[in-house]
């Protein structure tokens, strides 16, 4: 069968939970490989929906002057994409609520409900899907040859980097860096790390 060339990519990811196999349970997540920031936004909307240059940028930051002012008063905001609250978090552990006082509660961000329509309007199945091939999230730490063969090619000159290292592994920086720390530990350590400038060195031992 042909490999699917269209639809919307995206990755697997490991669920802490493990299914009967013992395996992680996996989970499919986007791969984002466009952002659109407000200068995007304005500038589209210049050229294909008729607004004014700008026009967009002056309507959000108005739209985040009055949003925020009604927000810090306790207030809900809705919108055509959705409704916006502030969210509140309580400290400590508390099981009588004569006890709790305001001092006991704290702002914990903004709550965004999406509208039902935004939500239906921005279905993006219509194209289908397509997997982005590869490991699945750093499901391959748990392959010792594979690690072993990422390590031998990243070596130059008696040591590695992080970022290096990276390349060969295909891990992200803070597991790639906590693999490489951990061949730096124990008994009969495999590395030495030192650090040059504002990078670290694994040298061979």
């Amino acid at each position: 069968m042909p490999r699917k060339t269209d639809g919307i990519l995206f990755e697997l990811q490991p669920r802490p939970t493990k299914g009967d196999d013992g395996k992680p349970l996996l989970y499919a997540q986007p791969v984002i490989a466009h952002r659109h920031d407000l200068d995007a936004i304005d500038d589209f909307c210049a050229k294909y929906r008729h607004t004014s240059k700008g026009e967009m940028k002056r309507l959000f930051d108005l739209f985040s002057e009055v949003a925020t002012m009604w927000l810090r008063q306790g207030h809900r905001v809705e919108t055509p994409f959705g409704s916006l609250a502030p969210k509140l978090k309580l400290l400590g552990d508390h099981t009588d609520p004569e006890k709790v006082t305001g001092r006991d509660v704290m702002y914990g961000g903004i709550e965004f409900i999406p509208s039902k329509q935004f939500v239906r309007d921005a279905d993006c199945s219509s194209d289908g899907f397509r997997r982005q091939q590869g490991s699945v999230g750093n499901s391959q730490m748990h392959d010792p040859k594979a690690m072993e063969e990422a390590l031998r090619r990243s070596i130059r000159n008696g040591y590695v980097t992080v970022s290096t290292f990276m390349v060969f592994s295909h891990l992200k920086r803070k597991s790639a860096k906590a693999y490489l720390d951990g061949l730096c530990e124990g008994d009969t350590p495999r590395l030495r790390r030192y650090r040059e400038g504002r990078t670290w060195h694994y040298s061979v031992l």
